[in-house]
């Protein structure tokens, strides 16, 4: 039987996936919770018992896989808390639905393609972002016109701008958005 090498996280390392993770995990708690502040104190409470535990990975996938995972089950247990209970009337089959792996892993899905998707527009020009923004919000050309100030031709030229930079970007990720987009139907 072949011996699997683990490690510890440095604390660049630490740093490092914080800083990358921790605002997506916050969202991800926030699906389960519905509560934002409370979503980042549990999010705060996993690094810190990545940390303080010295936890061992396999790998760096392992570490995203192992945050993802607990801040679910640190969601979990927070709906399940007492203290939770006694404030709120949501009933154990939403918390039973919360609990599936279907669930958790298209919410995972679904917030590492907005990641990559955001990780796009900021390499775009700052009214050309801004634009590509609030079409995904559902905007249309003359709402977003009408809201920034400039022509629909503007807001059309600068979408056609976007698209053309955003698609050799987001080529190598078509499948997980298109993913995103079908099931969110």
């Amino acid at each position: 039987m072949q011996k699997t090498e683990t490690y510890t996280l440095t604390l660049k390392e630490y740093k490092y996936f914080f800083n990358k993770l921790y605002t997506s995990l916050c969202l991800f708690s926030n699906k389960y919770i519905e509560d934002i502040e409370i979503s980042k104190d549990l999010v705060q409470d996993v690094f810190i018992k990545i940390w303080e535990d010295k936890i061992e990975f396999q790998s760096e996938s392992s570490v995203k896989s192992y945050l993802y995972t607990s801040v679910r089950n640190k969601s979990l247990d927070y709906l399940k808390s007492k203290l939770y209970k006694s404030t709120s009337h949501l009933p154990i089959r939403d918390i039973e639905k919360l609990e599936t792996e279907p669930f958790f892993l298209r919410e995972v899905v679904v917030l590492e393609a907005s990641t990559i998707i955001e990780e796009a527009i900021n390499t775009l020009p700052y009214k050309c972002a801004q634009i590509i923004r609030m079409s995904i919000k559902e905007l249309s050309n003359a709402e977003i016109a009408n809201t920034l100030s400039l022509s629909i031709n503007t807001i059309k030229a600068q979408k056609k701008i976007a698209y053309k930079r955003l698609k050799p970007l987001l080529k190598e990720h078509f499948i997980l958005i298109a993913f995103i987009f079908i099931s969110s139907k």
